[in-house]
């Protein structure tokens, strides 16, 4: 060990580095020595009831993190890094909350693939990279000590991916393990499962093809005696009842995966590092704070008139009066750690006033909902449009359609993951500043509202119809918030859709529900009472212990999303959370029914209109045009656009009723062909010189003939260089006499020559604008 210091030492390092790092290496010195022995690495097959097994292990890769573990399913494999600083410093230096970041990377190459940006190398992460980080980052963050306040980052990076397991799962798993593993205080582990549900049967971690079959995609986080950490998920409309057996069949299999991580962690786990408690506040000054601020919170809580603002500054006000008046009496203290422990008790006199009175802060009951209101068709040039207020949260809602050549287009190892290409699907959900009034920077989406999005959009992505000739773009924009946003984006979608006569199979609507519990010493397994908050408001969700968000029909769930801050909850609250949100998804359904009940079915000027066009394999050619020139001409004047499906069959794409018919009458005079006139061997015709060439002249017979060349050779008896020195000119008549086509070429023969003797049979006219008023022509003898 002094050896490995003087080696830092002469490194550079500082001593302050080096003296930070003496308890961890001392805490890990056996592991090192034994993985530094080269012998094998610990590893621990976790079998699950449908007999797949994951695999963890470590001790191979990442040998200076604080822990490294890797998961394998099948041939994915995904490692998990975790690291955190010895004490508090940097960004976590003042922080009242634990600096956790999580970064997961999909790498092109764990799939035999190439990036195909222009630097052919992985660039900023994704949407499918920030939401797995998320929950991954759900998973992990409730079962820190409240004592742990140094930074901490956990890294997932993708080493192998296959065509039929999912990598997002199991970096859940590998995070558990790695934390278990590593010195850093943690209350694990957790395990993590994907549930599908193929045929009424539940299937766990069911491979990429099953879960395109499966009706439901629920990954559950569960920690030791069956509590539930975090869920996510999306359901084709899916039963509460299949909902709740899907919930507690995966809680039962992760038991199976965290006595897999114990047993490794108690053969080979690292001694976790001690905590260095977090300052507390005298009882003197507990007590001036109590004195000084209870009945001032109290009557602010009880005060039904506040809204967000007037609320929040009444307690700001009461909070600034407090400390002064408290530092003013002990000037010793540290004026914040006065305000930690004001925090503190307002959080305790919020959640008691719950229990107390059964009545919420804005005069609610445990099971009321806010006001709601709805409007929909709120612009003429807009395709759907819905606004949905509920309480002080609003959004506003959009709906764009256009063709399917607008599909939004996923990267490759995202296209592998999902199972699918592109989708004709997609939301947008934006959460400006103003929406809070704050001031801000608009700039790139952040991680929140990619999440919000993503869950709102799995809300609504079910009763889309499968044979949707559109893509559809809704954007979701929140002027107001004061909580379920996301939920109220599912509701304002819901409308919009409908008022953009999108025949969406039924309506669908959203709730979060929010808890608040009693329990001690950790142990939220026997809670000693807790009450659950249906349409949670923004400081419910700040200073309570769950927020469920809960998507969905009449007939059933459409998608779920589960942040629990305590360290699980027994899956009993969970069931009757689930109840509560169906029961309050009746109650938006009904109201949204007010304002529309059905798809609009009378036609906006600015909808767009889809057609599709039979056509003659040999026709393509001359709609397209060289080059596809006709198509392209089209677009540009008329903003129609063609698709080709098949070989004979074309989507076509208006952005009106209007468009489609002028694209109509324009391929109408584009492919109208005339007759071509059957022409007799050995027969004298009409021919119009179009061209003089040196080789010959170029003519025509009938107008929409294509010229043909009657060559020097055949225009006079006589041997000629050029056909000028006959007097010809572009516009002269010759007469012809046609002897077929070539076999070879297909081209015509044509001949001058042989009607320089005795006339032998009539002149044959097909000059259409010299026909009669039947149509037919006239035989003409030439003298």
């Amino acid at each position: 060990m002094l050896a490995h210091l003087r080696f830092l030492n002469s490194c550079g390092k500082s001593a302050k580095y080096v003296l930070g790092s003496v308890n961890s290496l001392n805490a890990g010195a056996s592991n090192l020595r034994r993985l530094s022995s080269g012998l094998e690495s610990p590893e621990v097959d976790i079998s699950l009831s449908t007999g797949r097994v994951v695999r963890i292990s470590s001790g191979k890769y990442a040998r200076f993190a604080d822990g490294c573990s890797v998961v394998t399913v099948g041939d994915t494999a995904v490692m998990v890094t975790a690291v955190a600083r010895q004490k508090p410093g940097g960004g976590g230096s003042n922080a009242s909350f634990l600096p956790l970041v999580v970064d997961y990377r999909q790498k092109a190459a764990a799939a035999g693939r190439i990036p195909t940006n222009f630097l052919r190398r992985e660039m900023g992460p994704s949407e499918k990279e920030i939401l797995a980080a998320r929950l991954v980052d759900r998973s992990m963050r409730p079962l820190f000590p409240a004592e742990f306040r140094c930074d901490t980052q956990l890294v997932c990076n993708m080493l192998a991916i296959d065509s039929s397991n999912l990598p997002d799962v199991q970096a859940i798993n590998a995070a558990s393990a790695a934390l278990s593993l590593s010195d850093i205080p943690w209350n694990g582990p957790v395990g993590a499962v994907r549930v599908g549900l193929v045929d009424n049967e539940i299937i766990i971690n069911p491979t990429r093809k099953e879960l395109q079959l499966s009706a439901l995609d629920l990954v559950v986080s569960a920690t030791k005696q069956n509590l539930v950490v975090m869920l996510e998920g999306r359901g084709n409309i899916v039963n509460e009842n299949e909902l709740r057996m899907a919930i507690k069949k995966g809680t039962q299999e992760a038991q199976l995966i965290i006595n897999g991580i114990e047993k490794l962690q108690k053969s080979h786990g690292k001694p976790k590092r001690a905590l260095e408690p977090l300052p507390q506040a005298d009882e003197e000054i507990e007590a001036a704070v109590r004195t000084m601020s209870e009945m001032r919170l109290r009557e602010i809580f009880r005060d039904f008139t506040h809204d967000k603002f007037s609320r929040d500054q009444a307690v700001s006000k009461t909070r600034t009066d407090t400390i002064d008046k408290v530092w003013s009496s002990y000037p010793s203290v540290d004026p914040g750690l006065i305000g930690e422990c004001f925090n503190k008790f307002t959080k305790s006199v919020f959640r008691e006033m719950v229990f107390e009175e059964n009545r919420r802060c804005d005069g609610r009951y445990l099971d009321d909902l806010r006001k709601i209101s709805s409007s929909v068709n709120m612009h003429k040039p807009l395709h759907g449009s819905a606004l949905f207020q509920r309480g002080q949260t609003q959004v506003f809602a959009t709906v764009a359609l256009d063709s399917q050549e607008s599909a939004l287009k996923l990267d490759p190892i995202t296209s592998l993951d999902m199972g699918v290409k592109s989708k004709n699907f997609f939301l947008h959900y934006e959460f400006p500043p103003y929406a809070t009034g704050e001031t801000g920077k608009i700039g790139p989406v952040g991680r929140r509202e990619i999440g919000h999005g993503a869950l709102a959009e799995k809300g609504l992505l079910p009763i889309i119809p499968n044979d949707n000739p559109f893509t559809i773009r809704l954007t979701a924009e929140v002027l107001e918030s004061n909580g379920s946003s996301s939920m109220a984006t599912v509701c304002a979608g819901s409308m919009a859709l409908m008022d953009a006569g999108i025949p969406v199979q039924e309506a669908a609507a959203g709730v979060a529900i929010g808890l608040m519990t009693k329990y001690e010493n950790n142990d939220t397994k026997h809670l000693q009472d807790y009450r659950i908050l249906t349409d949670l408001l923004g400081i419910e969700d700040y200073l309570g212990d769950m927020d469920m968000k809960v998507a969905g029909t009449r007939r059933g769930m459409t998608a779920i999303q589960a942040d629990i801050k305590v360290p699980g909850i027994p899956l009993k609250v969970v069931m009757e959370s689930l109840q509560k949100a169906m029961e309050a998804r009746f109650k938006i359904l009904d109201l949204m029914n007010e304002s529309i009940s059905t798809v609009r079915t009378l036609k906006k000027d600015c909808w767009p209109v889809t057609d599709k066009l039979q056509i003659e394999p040999h026709q393509r050619s001359k709609l397209l045009g060289p080059g596809g020139i006709n198509i392209r001409r089209l677009y540009l004047e008329t903003g129609v656009q063609f698709s080709q499906e098949d070989e004979n069959q074309f989507r076509i794409f208006a952005p009106s009723e209007a468009a489609m018919h002028e694209a109509k009458e324009y391929l109408e005079t584009l492919m109208k062909t005339e007759k071509v006139p059957d022409l007799e061997f050995g027969a004298i015709y009409t021919a119009k010189i179009v061209e003089m060439k040196d080789t010959g002249v170029m003519v025509t017979l009938y107008p929409s003939m294509s010229p043909a060349l009657l060559h020097n050779s055949q225009l006079d008896q006589r041997k000629i260089a050029h056909p000028s020195v006959l007097g010809f000119e572009v516009g002269s008549e010759i007469q012809v006499k046609y002897f077929g086509r070539d076999p070879v070429s297909g081209f015509m023969r044509l001949s001058r020559k042989v009607l320089q003797g005795p006339a032998s049979s009539p002149v044959r006219n097909l000059d259409r604008s010299s026909s009669n008023g039947n149509g037919s022509s006239h035989d003409v003898k030439s003298s």
